[in-house]
């Protein structure tokens, strides 16, 4: 199986098969060094753009370096990522036709207060790249914030 990078209409470059993926298959392993994860903060703090991968219970991460990097999200994947003794590999959840771009579901559950805006085009979008249990953990951290706002400003005349 061959991978190619070129042009994506999900986000700048992707990451395409050439011939045809069989579901169940490992696709592509995700390389690149090892840091730790306070590491990667620092080193990326004000980067608009990281590759990061968190492995095992995220106090490391990868910083990819490889193909796999190039592997857009989407809300409606065709492939997922699984960790085998200590390795991340892109496995194939359904079959894959040649020329279709690969893309997992990035579950980002990390970050600063961005919204990490999805451009997946999928019918149930999600709008945004993180976990729908990250997005209800944000939701009621807004919605706490905004009942001690309106606290604080409520009694003031």
């Amino acid at each position: 199986m061959a991978l190619i990078i070129r042009s994506s209409a999900i986000h700048a470059a992707g990451c395409y098969t050439t011939s045809r993926i069989r579901k169940g298959t490992q696709v592509v392993e995700y390389t690149g060094p090892r840091i730790p994860k306070e590491e990667a903060d620092v080193k990326y703090a004000n980067s608009p753009t990281t590759y990061l991968f968190g492995v095992g219970d995220g106090s490391t991460v990868i910083d990819g370096h490889g193909t796999a990097m190039f592997i857009n999200h989407s809300c409606d994947p065709n492939c997922e990522t699984e960790e085998i003794d200590g390795r991340v590999w892109i496995m194939a959840i359904r079959n894959i036709a040649a020329g279709e771009e690969l893309t997992y579901d990035y579950y980002l559950y990390d970050g600063d207060d961005d919204e990490a805006a999805c451009n997946c085009g999928a019918v149930q979008c999600r709008r945004t790249m993180y976990a729908p249990e990250e997005i209800r953990k944000r939701a009621r951290a807004a919605k706490k914030k905004q009942r001690k706002s309106g606290q604080r400003t409520g009694g003031q005349r």
